[in-house]
């Protein structure tokens, strides 16, 4: 007899092990309390399983960032190059979520051999992440600069030497090499004409090492021995690469491959670049910063099952598949959501609200938002506080919707249609993207750039009701009296899901005063 759960000598049952339990995995079966050895080796394995699951959905935001760059290296784009899209983003190249209605310049930078300064150019909103996609600094409307451009100086973790006294905005990064993102607008050109912002990006952009005792650092310092006296820096312009129509991958694998570019990024960076706990769940699996990553036939058979439940498991969180992680954006029935919401862009809290007496942060829980993480990086790139902020008339605000009113997915022979009331709160332009289910990148038809918007480029502006709303259609073909700019093509062979974006969003967006229709079956 026991009493309060406790056997005959006292001991608690709830802390001992039965001799024989039943579980998913199989039996196991202990002599009073040690393992059998097949129960150890069947244990073994499911914990390198649980571990290589865990590898993968909590890597995806570096070996993304990795495979973007080695997709760079591959297309004759190396660091310190300049990828511009002169002609704006089109489906060719395989980026995830990328637009079709702005400016892109993109680079990758190597702090290994000391700071680099960036002088940045005006009209732009552009971020610098590092190669864990942890948001280093803005620049542009929503940065330091404001707009204006202005001159950041990048730190890598290894430099200990001397820093400016002032005249740039210096900014540290954790990991040797870094991404810097920027996209420029074209609305306030004539006919929505992207050369000029492309004249401008080339004209202001200059990328060049920091020369220590230059400018930023006074003579009075040197003279009275807080500082050295050194040359100032000469700014240069960088190579720039046409990215429009450039065929090019930056989707990182889904199978085996993706712990081979994950061992590939622990092997480049500072093995202070990874949170320790982190770091711990790929030494469980065998990726150890210095040590090759070389596992066997056993190992090598369970991660190739673990990549594909994590893989299946990150698609179901990136594709907003689970109404229970609160990612939808409005209450009631619908499909429009972001992840974002949820935890911000550090995956912990919220984004404030913005009241009338100030920010007003949620509380913070301590807790980082998993699924969130995941799901953004499953399905975009990049990450700043401009792309999930409640703040209007700066930055953008996005929208994804994957199903139609009945929870189907939308099927590419079909046809679709949504209306957005009138007043879209977007002070610079709104738009609508469609992608391929499978490459969460723009999709591939003979219509070139898949997207339906206010500009004018690089496909017709979407018209108007006479109520003012705007209806767009998705279908294989255009219907008929269908303006082309009121039409996205669509692949009979392919699922597909939309975004819809607000640049510089205004108010009636964040208080939800306004919401778009859902996307409807036509036929």
């Amino acid at each position: 007899m026991s009493v309060d759960g406790a056997s005959k000598s006292g001991v608690p049952s709830a802390i001992t092990t039965p001799a024989t339990q039943k579980v998913g995995i199989g039996t196991l079966e202990f002599t009073d309390g040690y393992p059998t050895r097949d129960t150890a080796a069947k244990l073994r394995d499911h914990l390198d399983y649980l571990h290589g699951i865990e590898s993968f959905m909590n890597s995806i935001q570096g070996v993304s960032t990795y495979a973007i760059r080695e997709g760079f290296l591959k297309a004759g784009i190396a660091d310190g190059d300049v990828a511009i899209f002169s002609g704006l983003m089109d489906s060719a190249s395989l980026f995830l979520t990328a637009n079709a209605d702005t400016v892109y310049f993109w680079t990758f930078l190597d702090l290994s051999q000391g700071p680099l300064v960036v002088e940045t150019p005006a009209e732009t909103l552009g971020c610098i992440d590092d190669m864990w996609f942890g948001w280093i600094s803005d620049f542009g409307l929503p940065g330091a600069d404001r707009g204006q451009g202005g001159t950041y100086l990048l730190v890598g973790p290894g430099y200990d030497g001397p820093l400016p006294e002032g005249g740039s905005y210096v900014r540290n990064s954790r990991t040797n090499h870094i991404t810097l993102i920027g996209r420029a607008f074209i609305n306030e050109n004539p006919g929505d004409d992207p050369a000029p912002t492309v004249d401008r990006i080339k004209a202001q952009l200059k990328i060049y090492p920091y020369a220590a005792g230059g400018v930023g650092s006074s003579i009075g310092a040197y003279l009275t021995g807080r500082g050295r006296l050194g040359a100032p820096g000469t700014p240069a312009s960088p190579r720039f690469v046409e990215g429009t129509g450039l065929v090019m991958n930056t989707i990182p694998p889904n199978d085996f491959g993706h712990y081979e570019l994950l061992d590939r990024l622990v092997q480049m960076e500072p093995a202070e670049a990874l949170d320790p706990e982190l770091a711990g769940q790929f030494a469980a699996i065998g990726i150890v910063k210095g040590e090759t990553f070389a596992p066997d036939t056993r190992l090598r058979t369970i991660l190739d099952e673990a990549v594909a439940v994590g893989n299946a498991a990150a698609r179901t969180v990136g594709m907003g598949a689970h109404p229970g992680d609160g990612f939808r954006y409005y209450d009631g029935d619908t499909a429009w959501w972001n992840m974002l919401f949820v935890g911000g862009f550090e995956f912990t809290n919220p984004p404030p609200d913005i009241t009338a007496d100030g920010v007003r942060p949620y509380p913070n829980k301590g807790a980082r938002q998993l699924h969130s993480r995941t799901s953004m990086f499953y399905t975009a790139t990049a990450i700043t506080p401009a792309m999930c902020m409640r703040l209007t008339g700066v930055g953008s605000q996005y929208l994804l919707s994957n199903v139609d009113p009945d929870g189907n997915p939308f099927d590419g022979a079909r046809t679709y249609r949504v209306r957005l009331p009138k007043d879209i709160p977007a002070a610079r332009f709104w738009s609508f993207t469609v992608y391929d289910n499978q490459t969460r990148s723009m999709l591939q038809t003979p219509q070139r750039f898949p997207r339906a918007g206010s500009q004018e480029y690089p496909t017709p502006a979407a018209e108007a009701e006479s109520d003012g709303s705007t209806v767009v259609h998705f279908s294989p073909t255009r219907p008929d009296g269908v303006a082309a700019g009121n039409w996205i093509q669509t692949d009979p062979a392919k699922g597909w899901f939309v975004v819809l974006r607000l640049y510089s969003p205004l108010q009636p967006f964040f208080d939800k005063s306004w919401r778009p229709g859902e996307v409807e079956l036509v036929d």
